[in-house]
C-alpha cells in the first residue's frame, strides 16, 4: 500500500500538526496560562493524597460535577466533565452533527474548532467578525448551520462579545449554540449560571487558564438537562482520570487563587497595553490574559527576535484579518517588563 495521504479520512486529509514549539527553557508567554504558576491548593492535594492506581476513576466524575454545581448554583446533572475542554468541544460535534454538517465558526476565532468539524465529517462556514471584532448575528443566522461555537472573550482578538449579540443568536439561531468561555474567569460572569434558560447553549470551560491546572487537562461544559443528558450518553466513560479530578476539586475550593489571578492581569494589562502602544504597537481591547498587538516591525522578526531572548509569544501575523499581528500573555510586572524590555531591543534591531 502506498501510504500518502490517500489513505487518510478525506475531510482531515489537510490537517496538520497544532503549535509545538522546541523549548529549550524559554519564558512561556505564548500559552495564556496562569503566570502566576501552579495552583497552590491542586499542588497541596497531589502532593498529601494517594491512590489506588488499580482502581477506575467515577465514571463521569460526580466529584468534580458536584464541587461545580455548588459553585455555580447549577444542578451537577446538569454539567459534564472530562478530558479538557477539547474533549468537550468534540463531544458537541459527536452528540449534535451528523456527516455532512455544516458549522458557523466566526473569524477569527480559536484555530481548533476549524479541526474538531473536520473531523466530525462537518462543513465549517467561516462568518467574519464585524470591523471592531464583534458578531455578524445576521450572517450566523443566515449560514443555516447545525451548530455554531463562539469563544467570549475571543481567542485570538481578547474581546469579550456583547452580551445583546450573543442572547439575539440564542433566539434566532435554529441549531446549538456553543459558548466558549476558556477566559470568562478574566471577563465576568458569562453565560454559565443561565444555561437553562435557553433551549439551545452549551457553555465550556477549562481549568487550563486562570485555574492553573494545565497539565492535569481537566474541562467541563453545563446546559439545560436535556442537551447535557445527550452529551453524557456520548461522551467517554472514565475520561478523566481520578488524580485529575481530586485536584480540580481542590482548585474550585480554592477561589481566594482565582480571585488573585484575575486581579493581576486586571491591573498589569493596561500597562502592558500602554508600554505595547509606546514601542509603536496598535493594540486591540481584550478582556482575557492575553493582548492582540499589530507589531510596528515585521511579526516574523519580532517573534523570532524574542526567541533568541529567551520569550516565546504567539505569532498571528500571517492570517487573514491579523496582518502582521502578535498575541503576548500578559504576565507579573516582572515578566511584563522583560518583554518590553526584549520587545525595544529587536524592534531597534530590526530598524
Amino acid at each position: 500500500m502506498d501510504a500518502d495521504r490517500s489513505i487518510m479520512r478525506e475531510t482531515a486529509r489537510d490537517f496538520v500538526k497544532y503549535y509545538n514549539p522546541k523549548l529549550h527553557g524559554e519564558v512561556r508567554l505564548d500559552t495564556n496560562t496562569n503566570v502566576l504558576g501552579s495552583n497552590p491548593a491542586a499542588a497541596e492535594y497531589l502532593r498529601t493524597h494517594e491512590w489506588d492506581l488499580n482502581a477506575y476513576p467515577d465514571t463521569y466524575s460526580g466529584g468534580l460535577r458536584e464541587a461545580l454545581g455548588e459553585l455555580y448554583g447549577l444542578d451537577p446533572d446538569t454539567i459534564i466533565a472530562g478530558n479538557g475542554s477539547d474533549e468537550m468541544i468534540d463531544v458537541i460535534f459527536k452528540t449534535f452533527t451528523n456527516w455532512g454538517d455544516d458549522t458557523a465558526l466566526p473569524y477569527p476565532s480559536y484555530s481548533l474548532y476549524d479541526y474538531f468539524v473536520k473531523s466530525n465529517g462537518g462543513k465549517a462556514i467561516m462568518v467574519d467578525l464585524t470591523d471592531d471584532f464583534q458578531l455578524d448575528v445576521d450572517s450566523m443566522v443566515r449560514t443555516g448551520a447545525k451548530l455554531t461555537i463562539i469563544p467570549s472573550p475571543n481567542n485570538p482578538t481578547g474581546n469579550c462579545f456583547r452580551d445583546r449579540d450573543i442572547e439575539d443568536l440564542l433566539s434566532r439561531f435554529e441549531g446549538i449554540v456553543v459558548i466558549d468561555e476558556a477566559y470568562t474567569e478574566y471577563s465576568g460572569e458569562g453565560l454559565i449560571r443561565r444555561v437553562g434558560e435557553f433551549d439551545n447553549l452549551v457553555v465550556t470551560r477549562t481549568f487550563s487558564k486562570a485555574y492553573a491546572l494545565a497539565a492535569m487537562r481537566v474541562g467541563y461544559m453545563a446546559s439545560n438537562r436535556k442537551l447535557a443528558d445527550m452529551m453524557a450518553s456520548v461522551k467517554i466513560p472514565y475520561s478523566l482520570n481520578a488524580v485529575s479530578e481530586g485536584a480540580a476539586i481542590a482548585a474550585v475550593h480554592d477561589q481566594d487563587f482565582i480571585r488573585r489571578s484575575v486581579d493581576m492581569v486586571r491591573q498589569e494589562r493596561p500597562k502592558l497595553e500602554a508600554g505595547l502602544r509606546k514601542l509603536g504597537f496598535e493594540t486591540f481591547h481584550s478582556d482575557a490574559n492575553f493582548i492582540l498587538a499589530r507589531s510596528p516591525v515585521d511579526h516574523t522578526a519580532l517573534v523570532s527576535g524574542l526567541k533568541e531572548r529567551g520569550i516565546l509569544i504567539r505569532d498571528f501575523g500571517a492570517k487573514r484579518r491579523t496582518e502582521n499581528c502578535v498575541r503576548p500573555t500578559v504576565g507579573t510586572p516582572e515578566l511584563n517588563a522583560l518583554l518590553l524590555e526584549k520587545t525595544a531591543e529587536v524592534i531597534e534591531e530590526c530598524r
